[in-house]
């Protein structure tokens, strides 16, 4: 990823953001196949990995052998920028228009987990965590379901963990405007519905 030193995010609290508000991540592997490109949701875990799960079918478990390197791709907030919001805009008429966005490239090695208790914590864990933030107590439970659906739904999934090895991050938010014209373009995306991408603009007029 061409990471600009003005555009490198630094601050983990903000990376750990977009994983979170954004955790449906393409998951980059090269095969013998060629290069393979799978979008699935993920969760960071305590011990720092990445958990997820593929339906069996998906030959990405079988394409890989354990320890293999691959990259998520986590996206964030993206919104086009007008010149025509820069307040400097009418004083010399020297912008273009440019595009803002968050992503968060994580590197790590793959292993894949077929044994059921594994596959039944990570499934758990990933709908625990959305079904909190969702429906709070009413949250949805594996228990809810009968125990024969899960079983044979478990039976069609295998569960992996990525250990991460590196991490990059980039948020490319008007850094490299005016004060005056990267406040107005956070205002600018707040009004059209871009409260993520504002509100980390808004932050770093702050720093």
């Amino acid at each position: 990823m061409y990471l600009p030193d003005a555009f490198e995010e630094k601050d983990p609290t903000e990376v750990e953001a977009v994983l979170r508000d954004h955790p449906l991540a393409c998951i980059v592997a090269q095969t013998s196949e060629g290069l393979v490109a799978n979008h699935i949701p993920l969760l960071s875990a305590p011990d720092g990995t990445l958990i997820g799960h593929v339906a069996v079918k998906n030959d990405l478990h079988r394409l890989l052998a354990p320890g293999h390197q691959v990259l998520a791709i986590f996206r964030g907030e993206d919104a086009y920028v007008t010149p025509n919001g820069y307040p400097s805009k009418p004083e010399h008429h020297r912008h273009a228009p440019t595009w803002n966005y968050q992503v968060v490239h994580v590197h790590g090695t793959i292993s894949f987990q077929h044994d059921e208790p594994s596959k039944r914590a990570a499934v758990g864990l990933l709908t625990r965590d959305h079904e909190r933030k969702l429906n709070g107590k009413a949250a949805w439970r594996m228990a809810d379901a009968p125990a024969d659906y899960m079983t044979d739904m478990l039976g069609a999934i295998v569960a992996f963990r990525i250990a991460v090895t590196k991490v990059a991050a980039k948020s490319k938010l008007s850094q490299n405007r005016e004060p005056r014209d990267h406040a107005a373009t956070a205002e600018h995306l707040d009004a059209r519905g871009f409260s993520g991408l504002a509100g980390r603009m808004k932050r770093q007029g702050m720093v």
